[in-house]
């Protein structure tokens, strides 16, 4: 694609660990003619000045080429969310701990940052879940997932598909990932990875108190209905990992699955294989 004449930048909350960055990526468009526009959260963790090709307090709404992230897979989930539905890639140098979302790492922040102004990346369409409750409605990008409170039972959870009983659950919690999402909490529960590419959403189970539930991969046009069964207690509903509301006694509500909500910039090349094995090593012989 042709270079950005416009990009915002994001960053995750060690500004210690990203000023530097910040401050070259502004050194680097401002040579490149490219604007750099910096939301009110990152002036005041950055404290930077004004000047020539920067616009400084802009609003994530406004109107943006690309989405530049210098943060971990939590603030390049945040930035995916800001943007979903936007025609905005994101492209994200790994300042965390694994960064599977990640388009560089961070010892090449000069090449990642040449790459990205110059728009030499491919640029890899993710999904999404989509929810209404009835406190908001919510979009994952990775999942969505809903636990039993530390301090309360274990919860009773119903789900069924396109209509279907699938069946009830004492459990602590139940998770819904998309592929890109599939790697995190849904692998930890032993559900299966699912390919970037692959149309579809996963179910699988935290901590379950029956040996009948097995994770189960839906197709993309099916509904997932989720109800707590609970008469008395809420569970807490999280997206990618923050906590946003609670599933109250009894109430019951729809995931769908959404194709091509959020843009993400990769190298040209990149595989999701190679990043699964780069990101979560090989197996030794």
């Amino acid at each position: 694609m042709t270079g950005p004449k416009r990009v915002t930048v994001f960053t995750h909350q060690y500004p210690e660990q990203t000023h530097d960055g910040v401050t070259r990526l502004i050194e680097v468009a401002r040579e490149r003619g490219v604007e750099v526009l910096v939301p009110p959260a990152e002036v005041e963790k950055h404290d930077i000045p004004e000047g020539e090709g920067v616009l400084l307090g802009a609003d994530a709404s406004e109107d943006t080429d690309l989405a530049m992230v210098l943060g971990g897979d939590g603030s390049i989930l945040a930035a995916l969310r800001a943007f979903a539905g936007r025609p905005v890639p994101m492209f994200a140098l790994n300042f965390g701990e694994i960064g599977f979302l990640a388009t560089v790492e961070r010892d090449g922040l000069d090449e990642g940052f040449s790459r990205a102004l110059r728009g030499d990346f491919d640029v890899l369409a993710l999904p999404a879940l989509t929810v209404s409750t009835a406190a908001r409605d919510l979009v994952a990008i990775n999942d969505l997932s809903f636990h039993r409170r530390q301090d309360l039972r274990v919860a009773e959870l119903g789900y069924s598909v396109s209509g279907e009983g699938m069946g009830e659950v004492r459990c602590d919690g139940l998770v819904v990932a998309t592929p890109a999402g599939s790697t995190g909490y849904n692998l930890a529960n032993g559900g299966p990875v699912m390919a970037w590419g692959v149309e579809g959403f996963v179910v699988s189970f935290i901590a379950p108190h029956t040996l009948t539930a097995r994770a189960l991969v839906v197709a993309p046009d099916d509904v997932l209905e989720v109800v707590n069964r609970s008469t008395s207690e809420p569970v807490d509903v999280t997206t990618d990992g923050r906590t946003v509301c609670a599933l109250e006694p009894e109430e019951r509500v729809e995931v769908h699955f959404r194709d091509g909500q959020a843009l993400l910039a990769q190298v040209s090349g990149a595989t999701f294989y190679h990043r699964l094995r780069d990101k979560f090593g090989r197996l030794s012989r």
